[in-house]
Order: structure tokens, then sequence, then C-alpha cells
């Protein structure tokens, strides 16, 4: 066994041995933050500690990560974990970059490490609900309009071919894919499936993707199951030595959601249902229980609750004595265990709401929501500190990596460090910014438009869309519309379609793919959204040569989640503002900002059409979290470089047609 001393240089001389096979293999060049990255990464893997490595746009993170993980599993039998908050990204591991670095390492060590993907149970389809199963066959068409010859119908039949020819099982594998409505209709939650019950449990589609993770040497998942890992089933990954956690902006955020428990009188009608019909059991208690709640939510105003009041006490007393009841019945019931299973699992939904309405109120966020206009309002329950889950759990006493291209916020990694539960592990920790392939001094102008009012409530200011107008004639299209509301985005969308002769996109009008494809494919079209697209939107070269902003994105006052954790940091002595609001706003806006470059070529503007990000106090914290760009507040600098920009952009498309012809 070689010591520490040893160990070190031969795994950072096989990693970068490596990385030179997989750059050679991709066509690429030595990238200084990218080889940096590798030998943080197995630095800390080395000692044991945790990682947060800022690794900007273009860096290669994905590939600065696998190298030294794989490396390490091949040469010392450690298996790894990689968790992603996006689809997107955990395919491109799977698909582009993981294949790359595999074969790399086989062609320098032999060996070939084993790669494996591991989502939650509902993303596979189920075999006994699209086959002829005993139990919940007759699910497929559980809806009065959902017969074979309606288009539900049509697609849940397409779906059921598809399943006897498919090796995965895996909804994402369905193309093209079908509507979440029909995917509920064939797929099941872990609490609906019969395990070893189910007659079709060999096949079992989930189950088998459980048993190709366990004898993985690399893992590929999502933040939501680590979250289901850290807040109750710490057995989901087992045996893992390396934790690296992709997208690590968003952990905290998604463990929270995914935490969350969701509760109302038509969760507890549809969960009897479920009961009575395979349990045979009496739900009237349930029911009446049921009702209970919602005459007490109905009185409630929507938002947090800041106390509990003593009817929503009351029924949930109730609630919590129905479901004890309807279990001892479920257990005493005379039916077969695969109806019991089914019946239990229902409940146990309602089970889990309890006992999350339980925990101490200190710990918890609770609000009153409304899901859909003219739908009954249903009880939410969070908890309030997700770190300390994160911490001691999700990651844990082994080495993790956390890493993002946002996360220095005001130039420190301590709000992050903080929100991930680094600074309640017993593991070192520190953060490292490799920077960027980009020169964003040299490559964006930082335009912020001073001469605006501030923004109000009820919606862009007409000198706002105005300006927008300007800037984007300015630079013939090629924009990315931010806003933080709808509103906003309707008003802006309005305003660029009566005041240009531009294409103007809207978010939601088709699916976000094709719009972001379109976006790319026309040159000179505008793309407006909301805040889905101030993240993950990857569009290189002259497409994309101006991202306007509209406001500093604060989250709504009226939101549960971040009025909550801002009294609670209050209640510890920090400034709640700062470290709840701004925090989050700062991360929005350099993820927002990111948008214009995304390759050394790149060149255009981000526009900032709130003033306060030069005005406030606060402005110079946003603004050493975005990047680096070449400054200004004077709107004919402003206007002329985008006109510069857009000559030089049709000045090479003529040069391509010419050269072309």
């Amino acid at each position: 066994m070689a010591s520490a001393e040893e160990e070190g240089p031969v795994r950072e001389g096989l990693a970068q041995r490596v990385l030179t096979r997989v750059l050679s293999a991709m066509g690429g060049s030595r990238r200084e933050g990218q080889v940096r990255m590798v030998d943080e990464v197995a630095t800390a893997i080395e000692k044991s500690e945790h990682l947060l490595v800022q690794a900007g746009t273009g860096t290669g993170k994905s590939i600065g990560y696998l190298v030294p993980v794989l490396a390490d599993c091949v040469e010392f039998g450690h298996r790894a974990l990689v968790t992603t908050a996006t689809l997107a990204l955990q395919r491109q591991i799977l698909v582009k970059d993981a294949p790359v670095v595999v074969d790399a390492i086989a062609a320098e060590t032999g060996t070939r490490p084993d790669v494996a993907l591991l989502k939650g149970w509902n993303n596979y389809v189920c075999l006994n609900r699209v086959g002829d199963g005993t139990v919940g066959a007759d699910a497929l068409f559980d809806a009065a309009d959902a017969g074979p010859s309606t288009d539900l119908g049509r697609e849940v039949l397409r779906v059921r071919e598809w399943a006897a020819t498919t090796d995965t099982g895996d909804r994402d594998d369905l193309v093209p894919g079908v509507s979440d409505r029909t995917w509920h209709q064939v797929s099941v939650s872990r609490r609906e499936c019969l395990g070893h019950a189910c007659p079709m449990f060999k096949e079992c589609f989930p189950q088998g993707a459980r048993e190709r993770a366990a004898g993985a040497d690399l893992v590929v998942s999502n933040h939501s199951m680590l979250g289901i890992h850290a807040m109750g089933a710490p057995d989901l990954f087992p045996e893992i030595d390396v934790v690296v956690v992709d997208e690590a902006h968003e952990l905290a955020e998604r463990v929270r959601e995914q935490a969350s428990s969701h509760l109302s009188q038509g969760a507890i009608q549809r969960a009897g249902r479920t009961a009575h019909t395979h349990a045979k059991i009496d739900t009237a208690a349930l029911d009446q229980a049921g009702a209970g709640l919602g005459i007490a939510l109905a009185v409630l105003d929507e938002g947090l609750l800041t106390s509990r009041p003593d009817p929503l006490s009351a029924a949930m007393r109730g609630v919590d004595a129905a479901v004890r009841d309807a279990l001892t019945q479920v257990q005493e019931s005379s039916v077969d265990q695969a109806e019991k299973l089914l019946a239990r699992g229902a409940l146990d939904e309602l089970s889990e709401a309890v006992d999350a309405w339980s925990r101490p109120p200190e710990q918890s966020i609770t609000w009153i929501s409304r899901p859909e206009r003219d739908e009954p309002e249903e009880l939410v329950v969070a908890p309030l500190d997700v770190a300390p889950a994160i911490g001691t759990i999700g990651l844990g006493d082994r080495p993790a990596v956390l890493t993002s291209a946002t996360l220095a916020l005001g130039g420190s990694f301590d709000a992050m460090a903080h929100e991930t539960g680094l600074m309640v592990s017993k593991v070192p920790w520190h953060g490292v910014d490799v920077g960027s392939p980009f020169d964003a001094k040299t490559q964006g102008i930082l335009y912020i438009a001073a001469g605006l009012p501030d923004p109000g409530r009820s919606g862009p200011d007409p000198a706002l869309l105005e300006e927008l107008c300007d800037l984007v004639r300015a630079s013939r299209g090629g924009a990315l519309a931010l806003f933080s509301s709808w509103r906003g985005a309707q008003a802006g969308v309005a305003a660029l379609r009566e005041g240009t002769a531009l294409e103007v996109l809207l978010q939601g009008e088709e699916t976000t793919s094709v719009l972001i494809q379109r976006f790319r494919d026309h040159r000179d079209s505008c793309l407006v959204g909301t805040m889905s697209l101030w993240q993950g939107v990857d569009v290189i070269g002259p497409s994309c040569r101006l991202v306007t902003i509209d406001r500093i994105p604060f989250p709504h006052p009226d939101n549960p989640v971040t009025k909550a954790r801002a009294i609670d940091a209050e209640r510890q002595g920090f400034n709640g503002f700062r470290s709840v609001q701004l925090s989050r706003a700062a991360l929005l806006m350099a993820q927002g900002a990111g948008r214009l470059l995304r390759s050394t070529t790149d060149r255009g503007m981000v526009a900032v059409l709130d003033p306060r990000l030069r005005t406030k106090s606060y402005g110079q914290f946003v603004l050493s979290s975005m990047p680096p760009m070449w400054p200004t507040i004077d709107p004919q600098v402003a206007r002329a470089a985008l006109g510069r920009l857009a000559d030089s952009v049709g000045s090479e498309s003529s040069r391509s047609s010419a050269s072309a012809a």
C-alpha cells in the first residue's frame, strides 16, 4: 500500500493522462481551468475533503470532475455518485461525456469503469400497469375520457407497444414523448409499487435500474434522489465513497421541494378511494376528516402561516386519527398482499404529511396554497433548513465536490457552503474559482440603464419597454429578453411585436426546446421568457448577442419559503434581506447574464433595465457575482456598440454566403 504522499502524484498522474486522451478524442485543447479542476478534485478525493468549484461557462466542468472521479474508481476501487439538477445535463453526462472518459481510462489502464443511471421510480414505465397484471391493469383507462379511441388512449397504447421492446423503460427514451397525463397512466410511484408481490417483478424496469446502479462504479442521478436519501432513505445510495453535485446552486431548493408535503381534502378523498377499492375498508372517517380539513383551509388566506390556528390543528388531529384507523383496517383486511400494498401506499402519503405537520413549527415552513384557479386550498409543509440533512447524511463524511458556473456570491463561497450543508459538516471544505476560458471584459458589455425609473409592482414602466425596443432595434434582433414575471414577459413581447419588425418568440407558445432551437436557427429573432429561461439556455454565436434583464429578480415578498427563511435569519441575528433575498437575486443575475457568452468567439451585451444595480448599496454585491464585462451607463454608447455588432454579423454572413457560392 502506497503512503499518502505517494498516492497523490500517482492519482493525479493518471487523471492528467486520461484528460489528455479525452481531449484528443474530443478534438479539444487543454484549458487552464479544466486542468486545475482535475487536480483540485483529485486532491479533494485524496484528502477526503469537501470542495466547492466555481467553473465558468466553457471550462468543461463535467469532464473536469468525471476524469479524476472515474480514475479514482479504477485505481482505488471506490464508487461514486454524480447528481444533477436537470435532465439535459444528466443526459449529456451519460451520452456524451462519460463514454469518452470511460474509453480513455480503458485505453490507459485496461479497465473499463461501469456507469449507470438511477432516476425516481415514476420515470420508468410499469409493466404491470401496461400489461395484463392482475392488479392495476384496469388503471390504463381509469378516466372517463381515456378510452382506446381517444388521444389519451392512443398514447397509452403506444406506450404499451414501446414497453414490449425497450431495454430501459426510461421515459426519456420514448420518442416522440407523451403527455404527463398519459405517463401517469403507465407509471407508478415507489409507494404504489407491488415489489416482490408484482407478477412482473423480475422484468421491472425501475428495479433493474437499481440493481445496475448497485453494481456500477459511477451512478448518475439527480438532486431530488439525493434529497430522498438525505431526508429519509439513507440506504438509497449505499457504499458510495465520493459524491459530485453538479449544478450545485440548485441543490438546496430541489431538496426542499422534494421534502415538501402537500395535503388537501381532495388528496384525502383520493387516498380513501384507493384504499377502499383495494383493501375493502370503511373510509367514512377518512372522508369526514378530509371534509373537516377542507373547511379549516377554506377560511385561511393563501401564503405563509406564522402561527397555526386552532381549527386547523384540530382538523389535522382528525386526519391523523382517521389515517391511523384506515391503516389498521388495511392490516386486518382479508385481501391479498398485493392489494394491501396498494392501499397502504396511498395512505402512507397522508401519513407523511401528518408527520411533517407534527414536526416542531419552528423547524418547518407551513403555508396555504391554491395550486390552480378555482381549485381548493391545500396545506404545504416543508423543512425550514435542509442544510443539516444535506451535510450530514446526503454528503456525509465522504469527500464531496460541488460545482457550478455560479457558486461565489458577492465574491464569497460562504452563502453556498451554508445552504449546501458544508458549514455543518465535520469534513473540511474550501472553495476555488477555476475561472473561464472566456474574456468577459473584451467579449461583453454590461449596460445599466441608469436613466430609467426604479421598477414598480404594476408591471414594466413604459420607459422600460421603450428602452427594450430601442436596444433590440439597434442590435437588429439576436435578443434574449428575460423577465422576472409573467406579466412583464407579456408586456415585453407585446411591445417588441408592435415596435419592431422582427420575429418575436414567447415562452409557452411552443415547448421550450423547440423555441430555443428556433431562436438558435433564426439569427435575428427575439426570445422572450421568464425564470426558466434565466438558466439552461445555451445558444452559441450571433443568434444571442443581446441579453436584456428587466429587473433584479428578488423573490416575491410573499413567497412563503423566502419569507420564512428571512424571518429565521433575523431570529438568528443575520440580515434576512441580504442572506436570503439578495443572495438568491445575485445568483439569478449571474445565471441570466451567463446566457450571453457561450464560446470564446461570442460577443455581445447584457443590458440591465434596472437602475438599482447602480444606485442601491446592494448593487455592488450583485455586480460582483456577475461576469466582469466592460461597463457603461451611456445609452448612446450601448446603441452604437449594438449597431456595430449587428453590422459585423451581417458582414460575416455575407462573406460566408459569398464563400459558399
